[in-house]
């Protein structure tokens, strides 16, 4: 795998496969010496070099959330399925090398290591033989194009970033992939959706995603009118429709206002973005409550989420637990 094969060769610069390429190359360079390593008699050196091999992740997340989905769309669901499990043991495997830095149990490193490279390896003998040469003939320019977009919040492993692709796109200005709104190929209608950020929602998904969220929203917007709360069945503090349009200050017990006020003169006048608070609430239970700033893109101010969060049970957790348990 030292040479590209001609299908890469004959691709424009900047082209998501080639930038594949170019990363396979670093990670052969990169194997190579951390094999020929010592992590006990050079563990700097070692460390370096692992942390940097560890950005194979951004390569990962690029294949499983934009490259796999394109495929999807034609048909391929193969990749999304057998090649995102060889990830994940991928994955496993890094963080049982970091287990063992963290124990300094540094002559199991070697071995592990010795398996990641194996089975880089091979990830990248699939690719070549099979998922680029395959994905090349399914996706047109455009899917290319819309790809390599989308790639750019993802990033890249590579020390600097690709040139652009196409490359006379270096001229114009840039758009981040959420403030683009030229329609795109799904496999539903936009029509009597909301466009969001990402994605498209109904009125009734979005009612339904914000109701059944383990947290309570409300929103204030920059004239202190609080415009909006999510109706959930387990909210932590009650609340009912009059409170909508109704001012801020109105909305909390005296006792409270002083620092709701304070956090609204410091939020608009931009000195804070953020404030938290955790109480005891009703014997047994500990709230957590978190106030943002909402800006626009200019920095203007334009309200304050309020979140709080009954955190009681997330407090209890230890360890891992990777597996469902439905017991």
């Amino acid at each position: 795998m030292n040479s590209w094969p001609q299908y890469v060769t004959e691709l424009p610069q900047g082209h998501p496969v080639k930038v594949y390429f170019e990363e396979n190359h670093l990670i052969q360079s990169l194997l190579s010496q951390l094999c020929q390593s010592d992590a006990e008699l050079d563990f700097e050196l070692f460390f370096n070099l692992f942390n940097q091999l560890s950005e194979v992740e951004k390569r990962f997340a690029r294949k499983e959330n934009q490259l796999f989905p394109y495929l999807e769309k034609h048909g391929w669901t193969g990749p999304s399925q057998g090649m995102w499990a060889f990830h994940d043991e991928i994955r496993d495997l890094f963080r049982d090398v970091r287990a063992c830095i963290e124990a300094k149990k540094l002559k199991k490193v070697a071995r592990i290591v010795k398996r990641i490279a194996g089975e880089l390896f091979h990830l990248m003998d699939v690719e070549e033989h099979r998922l680029f040469p395959n994905a090349l003939d399914l996706l047109s320019e455009y899917d290319w194009k819309e790809m390599r977009e989308g790639d750019v919040e993802i990033g890249w492993m590579l020390t600097k970033d690709p040139v652009p692709y196409p490359e006379e796109k270096e001229q114009e200005e840039y758009v981040h992939p959420g403030e683009d709104r030229r329609k795109r190929r799904l496999p539903f209608s936009t029509d009597d959706r909301i466009r969001m950020n990402e994605g498209y929602m109904s009125t009734e998904q979005l009612n339904l995603m914000l109701q059944f969220m383990p947290v309570d929203l409300t929103y204030v917007d920059e004239n202190d009118i609080v415009v909006f709360y999510n109706r959930g069945e387990n909210r932590v503090f009650p609340r009912s429709a009059g409170i909508i349009g109704r001012e801020v200050k109105f909305c909390h017990p005296p006792k409270s206002l002083d620092p709701v006020l304070q956090i609204l003169e410091e939020f608009k006048k931009g000195t804070q973005d953020t404030a938290e608070f955790w109480i005891n609430f009703k014997g047994d239970k500990k709230i957590h409550i978190r106030y943002f700033a909402v800006r626009d893109q200019e920095d203007n101010y334009k309200g304050v989420i309020e979140m709080s969060q009954d955190i009681t049970e997330i407090l209890k957790i230890e360890g891992q637990q990777r597996l469902l348990d439905w017991g």
